[in-house]
């Protein structure tokens, strides 16, 4: 990436719309009432030939207290520090406003190359607004319509010498799997303090926190290293019970939570102290162990908590009884607030995501399935004997796993299950899903019927 382009502007001007069309995807919720962005999210734009990273802002408020407004302007202004250029964004339909004239002050005064972009300019009625934006002082304006991709090839113009200004000299990246920096999400219930938590580890009050319940709406994805590892963090939107999301943001902000984890690796379930194991944080729980994720349980608050050692027996108990499908899933008790425990949060992300990917060599599986049945057979049903015959792992990203088998269909679910946790407690796969299927055959290569094990143990046909 040759430099770093921030997109502000008062709120509903078309930030987010136009920070999607760079990237070339809906990274961004967008929607019609304003402050839907509260956080800053980065992206890699693509621009014509041009490459850079670009950052969608909150909307400038002119707010600079500690209230919920005052916190978004202040990432807004961290965001414009970051940055080589500012893309000062105005509505070309509403025209110009007293807060655009605030606000160009402020950037004038940043010492930042500003440009100045007139949106929703397509047609008669912003070029009114388009004109007026001379006013601002700030140089020439490009009109521009975000959400049609009028006027790309303008920006695209005048960014062309920043490009060649901020130039990369080395040849081009290429990234293999050890550069690539592990896929993790923060996962849990509104308020659980999971920005809080990202913040703690990358150091620094990236994203917006406060009080308020829900201040996080889209998922944002950061990139750091953590105690030497390489990761990519996705905090998301606190999730409520569906009965209670009625909001067609709140929705969207689900949706786009949801679709992280599907992107993520390890998912890190933070839960609240002072209410752990709510119904929703075990739907959360079921929603990662059905997506095939690597699973940390992280209590956070846990400097408020006063009985420690009785507070920590009683969630591991809870733990095992309400999640047995994620059986040795690790506990790891944190305060976000504090900095504390993010070693220990870290350590078990690393091992977790081990375990995830393992690969166990069919010798070795066929050997301890030899002696679990030897140890303990298989029932007969009706008088006739099951004969397991031959195991393998077909897949890592979770451990999955291939049984041959004479009568598949007729195997109890218990005998399954007990299968699972042997698997999980020889080849140490705590934390992880496992995937079993079992398949009617005398060897890998005969056989249609199959019965396959996702955690709840359904039974299929392949």
């Amino acid at each position: 990436m040759s430099f770093t382009l921030a997109i502000v502007g008062r709120p509903n001007v078309g930030k987010s719309t136009l920070f999607n069309r760079l990237v070339g995807r809906r990274l961004a919720l967008v929607d019609d009432q304003p402050g839907v962005t509260r956080d800053l999210r980065e992206g890699d734009a693509r621009l014509g030939h041009l490459r850079f990273t670009v950052i969608d802002t909150a909307g400038l408020e002119e707010a600079t207290d500690e209230s919920l407004q005052g916190r978004m302007r202040a990432l807004t202004e961290r965001a414009v520090s970051m940055a080589d250029v500012c893309l000062f964004l105005i509505d070309a339909r509403a025209g110009l406003t007293p807060s655009d004239k605030v606000f160009a002050e402020i950037l004038r005064r940043s010492g930042k190359m500003v440009i100045v972009a007139a949106n929703k300019a397509e047609g008669r009625a912003g070029e009114a607004g388009y004109l007026d934006a001379y006013s601002l002082g700030l140089g020439d304006v490009i009109p521009l319509s975000a959400e049609h991709g009028e006027g790309m090839d303008d920006l695209r113009m005048i960014l062309s010498p920043v490009a060649e200004q901020f130039a990369v000299t080395d040849v081009e990246e290429h990234e293999d799997d050890s550069d690539r920096p592990m896929q993790i999400a923060i996962l849990g219930r509104p308020n659980a303090g999971k920005s809080t938590l990202v913040n703690a580890i990358l150091g620094e009050e990236r994203l917006l926190t406060g009080p308020e319940a829900g201040i996080t709406r889209d998922s944002i994805a950061v990139t750091t290293e953590w105690y030497g590892t390489k990761v990519r963090i996705f905090d998301t939107a606190g999730i409520r019970k569906k009965a209670r999301i009625q909001e067609k943001l709140e929705k969207m902000s689900v949706s786009d939570g949801l679709r992280a984890v599907r992107f993520a690796e390890v998912v890190v379930l933070l839960l609240d102290v002072n209410s752990p194991f709510d119904q929703q944080d075990l739907r959360l729980a079921d929603l990662a162990e059905r997506e095939g994720r690597a699973v940390v349980v992280a209590v956070n608050k846990w400097d408020t908590e006063d009985d420690k050692s009785e507070k920590v027996k009683f969630l591991r108990e809870e733990l095992a009884r309400l999640l047995p499908q994620l059986r040795g899933v690790p506990l790891v008790t944190i305060s976000a607030l504090q900095g504390r425990g993010l070693d220990k949060l870290r350590d078990a992300i690393v091992k977790v995501h081990e375990t995830w990917n393992t690969r166990i060599s069919t010798s070795r599986l066929n050997r301890w399935l030899i002696g679990q049945v030897e140890a303990h057979p298989p029932p007969a049903p009706s008088g006739r004997r099951i004969k397991l015959r031959y195991m393998t792992q077909v897949k890592a990203r979770p451990p999955s796993f291939v049984a041959f088998c004479s009568l598949p269909e007729e195997l109890p679910e218990s005998y399954i299950r007990f299968l699972v946790n042997g698997l999980r407690k020889t080849f140490g796969l705590e934390g992880t899903p496992i995937r079993f299927t079992l398949r009617k055959g005398e060897n890998p290569y005969e056989g249609k019927t199959e019965k396959r094990m996702n955690g709840s143990l359904k039974r299929g046909k392949r």
